[in-house]
């Protein structure tokens, strides 16, 4: 599949991880792309997926990374460039509001609570598989 990440100037993903998913894409006819300009990796998207802005363990970089990070909030109008029937996915809890709107969280094409639950049937299979 074709995979586009949109971030904001300084939250690269690492350069050799890039480097060595684009080789790997080409080897299977698939792109790998960075941008930092949200609309563009949006357009014609299938999928569209987010996560918070600040993990555990940078909370304290919050109110710095909602100024860096608000043009990159997945909303109605951003989601207008995806494809008609997009997916929206998120690794949940999302902060409604920051990263994601109301809009688009609850929307018919937001898959996160499915997504949940496959994850936790995944997570009991691996505890039942080293117990």
């Amino acid at each position: 599949m074709n995979i586009t990440l949109a971030c904001p100037k300084g939250f690269e993903p690492d350069p050799e991880v890039v480097s060595k998913a684009k080789e790997e894409g080409r080897r299977n006819g698939c792109e790998v792309r960075v941008t930092r300009d949200p609309k563009e990796a949006v357009k014609g998207a299938d999928i569209v997926y987010t996560d918070v802005w600040a993990s555990m363990g940078k909370e304290k970089e919050q109110e710095k990374r909602a100024k860096i990070f608000k043009p990159f909030q997945v909303n109605g109008k951003l989601v207008k460039e995806a494809a008609r029937n997009y997916i929206f996915m998120h690794c949940l809890p999302a902060h409604r509001g920051q990263e994601v709107t109301d809009e688009v969280a609850d929307s018919k094409n937001s898959v996160v609570f499915d997504q949940a639950e496959n994850r936790l049937h995944t997570q009991k299979a691996l505890l039942a598989l080293i117990m």
